[in-house]
């Protein structure tokens, strides 16, 4: 590993199109911080990266002297470096609550979302896009239930499914059933929010417009 330089200010190397790079830019831009992102391909990393990151992969975060290379940590890190406003609820149970979840949105929907992602033509991704398309219409009502994802107030689990609503086209799936409609209409507070608008990259404002 070479000398790491320290840094002064936070940095964050991210990959422009990756919804994992995408929910750490979300908590960033929700909680204001000030840092540098880098826009990185993940075909033509920095060598920089390599010495920060012992896998070379994004996203990776820079605070001084840490360097985190697993999304959820980061989102985690961020709460808790950063409390105001709290993405994480203060009660262990709701907590652990939360981190199931987002368990189950990388189960349920972010494996499905990374195989149409790598091989968009294949025929594993069109049942990968079938299923992902009714287990979110399997789940719609649930977004119907409360103003956030089964919350009063925005957390870490909207910044995890966020990224996911915002590419549904870009992957080929369409919610234009009538069952759709809670889900539609969470999207579209959501993609109104302020930090959600400040956290999309060049490539990710390209996808719907």
């Amino acid at each position: 590993m070479g000398v790491v330089t320290k840094r002064s200010s936070m940095t964050f190397f991210s990959d422009p199109a990756s919804h994992y790079s995408h929910r750490v830019r979300i908590v960033l831009a929700e909680k204001g911080v000030t840092v540098d992102i880098v826009d990185v391909d993940p075909d033509n990393p920095p060598a920089e990266l390599a010495d920060l990151n012992p896998y070379n992969a994004l996203p990776t975060l820079v605070d001084r002297d840490l360097v985190l290379y697993e999304p959820n940590i980061m989102m985690e890190y961020l709460d808790e470096r950063f409390p105001h406003p709290p993405l994480l609820p203060v009660y262990p149970v709701a907590r652990a609550n939360s981190r199931l979840m987002i368990h189950r949105i990388q189960r349920d929907w972010c494996v499905k979302v990374d195989q149409i992602v790598a091989q968009p033509n294949a025929k594993a991704s069109e049942v990968a896009r079938k299923e992902l398309r009714e287990s979110l219409l399997a789940t719609a009502p649930v977004f119907g239930e409360r103003p956030f994802f089964l919350s009063e107030e925005f957390t870490i689990v909207d910044c995890c499914i966020a990224p996911i609503l915002w590419r549904l086209p870009a992957l080929g799936i369409e919610l234009d059933d009538k069952q759709a409609k809670p889900l539609d209409k969470y999207m579209k507070s959501i993609f109104s929010r302020e930090g959600f608008k400040a956290s999309l990259s060049d490539l990710e404002e390209d996808i719907r417009s």
